[in-house]
């Protein structure tokens, strides 16, 4: 993949832009859609990423910064965005530029949505799970306290810019929270994009072709999102593994990251296949050998009783019951699924032991 290998993605009917660094593509895409007014906001611990697209974007383009995490995806920080973007100026002819990760993604892409009832958005990524999950979709939302993601809008973004220089600099454990997104793409996906995670795994992630893995990650979502794009239906099965993986995150308070979540839920989610009869112990194996080999963890400390009633809050649930997306093979998944509550019960038990021979029994 070249340097700014370029990726339009059908319907979706904006760019997303996978390169070594963002500046060009968004210097360049500036000037074609003659824009000239931004505001750049940023996660704080990204302030010099926010400030190189500030330099792209020329002129004095101010950058307002906040703390955030996932904590402080609340109503209280959008409001805090807002204000901000009030005190800026910020006007029907601004364009908002947020930069940061998956909570960025959520937080700024819901402000510019709400401000003077919706002003343009593009989100630069530097983080992993935002370039391959939540920057992709227009899904913008903020937790409640009653669940994660409660409150929120569909609106997409008109760019989205995701420089992969950025990945080679990450710790292990911010990159492990967009490869829980990967992973679970390629069990969407099938036995291309999974096989070739297969062969990626024992080598070192600074020997990862990561343009391309981004955009082959970027391209499984996009298809889904462009068949449903409000989540009636098809797009359910991009929650492969959330419906556990959000119950542990709250029951954690948050102590248990999202992409650890994940990957906890994509094990509960193949034995829970399992269980109802979905899914083969070989096609589970493979997916517990290729976490495995990422680092990623399949267990948690969690009893099962704070995680089920967290799933009360899920805003998937239809009529008070529990619904889920289970494999039924590697590149073919089902969503809607119902389960006895006894049989996720069980699962979630085991989640709590490594897995071992007593997986199957």
């Amino acid at each position: 993949m070249s340097e700014a290998a370029e990726i339009r993605l059908g319907e979706l009917g904006y760019p997303i832009v996978v390169a070594e660094s963002v500046r060009r593509p968004l210097r360049d895409f500036a000037r074609e859609r003659s824009l000239r007014r931004f505001v750049v906001l940023c996660d704080r611990n990204v302030a010099a990423n926010a400030s190189e697209a500030a330099r792209a974007l020329g002129g004095r383009v101010p950058v307002l910064d906040f703390e955030l995490g996932e904590r402080r995806k609340r109503l209280s920080t959008l409001e805090e965005v807002l204000d901000a973007l009030a005190r800026a100026g910020a006007d029907r002819g601004t364009v908002v530029v947020g930069v940061g990760g998956g909570v960025a993604s959520d937080l700024f892409g819901l402000a510019a949505a709400l401000y003077m009832r919706g002003i343009p958005y593009v989100h630069v990524a530097t983080s992993l799970v935002a370039m391959v999950d939540a920057a992709i979709g227009g899904k913008n939302g903020v937790d409640l306290r009653g669940g994660k993601n409660l409150a929120g809008t569909f609106r997409d973004p008109i760019a989205v810019f995701c420089g992969v220089r950025a990945l080679r600099t990450l710790p292990f454990r911010h990159l492990r929270e967009g490869l829980a997104e990967v992973v679970k793409h390629g069990v969407i996906e099938g036995h291309d994009l999974f096989g070739a995670l297969e062969v990626l795994a024992p080598h070192p992630f600074a020997q990862w072709p990561w343009e391309t893995v981004v955009a082959e990650s970027i391209a499984v979502k996009a298809m889904i999102v462009n068949d449903d794009r409000t989540e009636l239906g098809a797009r359910e099965t991009l929650n492969l593994g959330h419906t556990f993986a959000h119950a542990i995150e709250r029951a954690s308070d948050f102590r248990i990251s999202h992409g650890a979540a994940v990957a906890v839920g994509l094990r509960a989610a193949g034995l829970l296949a399992i269980r109802t009869g979905r899914f083969s112990y070989d096609e589970h194996l493979r997916v517990l050998a290729l976490l495995a080999l990422l680092g990623m963890p399949m267990r948690t400390s969690l009893a099962p009783a704070p995680v089920l009633a967290a799933m009360s809050s899920d805003k998937k649930r239809r009529e008070g019951r529990m619904r889920f997306v289970l494999p039924r093979a590697i590149g073919d998944v089902e969503y809607g699924v119902t389960a006895p509550r006894a049989d996720v019960i069980d699962v979630l038990r085991r989640c709590t032991r490594d897995p071992g021979s007593e997986e199957f029994h």
